[in-house]
């Protein structure tokens, strides 16, 4: 893929990153095939649930919240092939633009739909997605 293209895919997930509802992070991913956006995500609360991300644990003497993030929060990642999946599309020999590495969570999904490369742009705090996609022969490539 010419590296314009990949900049501009770089550049929408970065977009769609900015939909997100969280105050932690905000993550965008967008599927392409055939030079075609076929799926969005970007992390959030189920669809139909409150969009609060995270829950306060603590205050700090400053007022500094300490907040960590729901388990309900779906990945971006997770959210694009979900979307994928309710579609007529097929992730195979798709490719998916993620601005953060995934965890590996998210890499045995996107392992298991069929996509064949991955483009990401920030590093995670797990290099196990990385890995594992790279033991299984998924391209794996740092914008």
């Amino acid at each position: 893929m010419k590296q314009k293209f990949i900049e501009a895919y770089m550049d929408v997930a970065e977009r769609f990153s900015k939909l997100s509802s969280a105050k932690r992070l905000n993550v965008g991913a967008i599927v392409v095939k055939d030079d075609r956006i076929i799926s969005i995500g970007y992390n959030g609360m189920p669809a139909g649930w409150d969009n609060e991300c995270e829950v306060c644990t603590h205050v700090d003497d400053v007022g500094n919240p300490t907040l960590v993030t729901k388990p309900e929060v779906l990945h971006a990642e997770s959210n694009a092939i979900a979307k994928l999946a309710r579609s007529s599309e097929s992730g195979e020999g798709a490719s998916i633009f993620i601005t953060h590495a995934p965890c590996i969570d998210c890499a045995k999904l996107i392992y298991q739909s069929g996509i064949a490369a991955v483009y990401y742009k920030t590093d995670y705090r797990s290099t196990q997605g990385i890995d594992f996609l790279h033991r299984s022969d998924v391209q794996v490539v740092k914008v």
